[in-house]
C-alpha cells in the first residue's frame, strides 16, 4: 500500500487508476482498494484528488498562473471537475481561495496548517 500511495504522491498529475496502483502494490484491485481504505482511511480515487487539490492550493498560493493552467498542470481533466472538488474539499472555489490566501508576513508552515484540506 506504501509503494502505491508513493507512487500518487510522486506522480499525481499522471493519469492513475486503480489497475495500476494495485500492479504497484502486487494485489487484486478490489483487494487493493479495500486495503488501502483499512490503511489510509479513504480510497485511492479519493487520496488521489486530495494530493491534486493540496499541490493545487499551493499553486494558487504562490503563483500568479491562471486557474485553467493550474487545474490541468495537477492532473485534472476538467475544470468544471477540479472547481467542484475543490469546493468539496475545501469548502470554497478555487478563486475565492486565491482571494483569501495571505500572500506576505505568514510563514509558509501556518499557512500550510491552516489551509489543509479536511477532507
Amino acid at each position: 500500500m506504501l509503494r502505491a500511495r508513493d507512487a500518487m504522491d510522486r506522480a499525481y498529475a499522471q493519469p492513475l487508476d486503480v489497475p495500476a496502483l494495485a500492479r504497484i502494490a502486487h494485489v487484486s484491485e478490489g483487494h487493493f482498494t479495500r486495503a488501502f481504505r483499512a490503511a489510509f482511511g479513504e480510497t485511492p480515487h479519493r487520496y488521489l484528488q486530495r494530493r491534486r487539490v493540496e499541490r493545487a492550493m499551493f499553486l494558487l498560493r504562490e503563483t500568479d498562473r491562471s486557474v485553467t493552467e493550474i487545474c490541468f498542470d495537477v492532473g485534472f481533466g476538467s475544470l468544471g471537475t477540479f472547481s467542484r472538488t475543490f469546493r468539496d474539499i475545501v469548502g470554497r472555489s478555487p478563486r475565492e481561495y486565491r482571494g483569501e490566501t495571505p500572500s506576505v508576513g505568514v510563514p509558509t508552515c501556518f499557512t500550510m496548517a491552516w489551509t489543509r484540506p479536511s477532507g
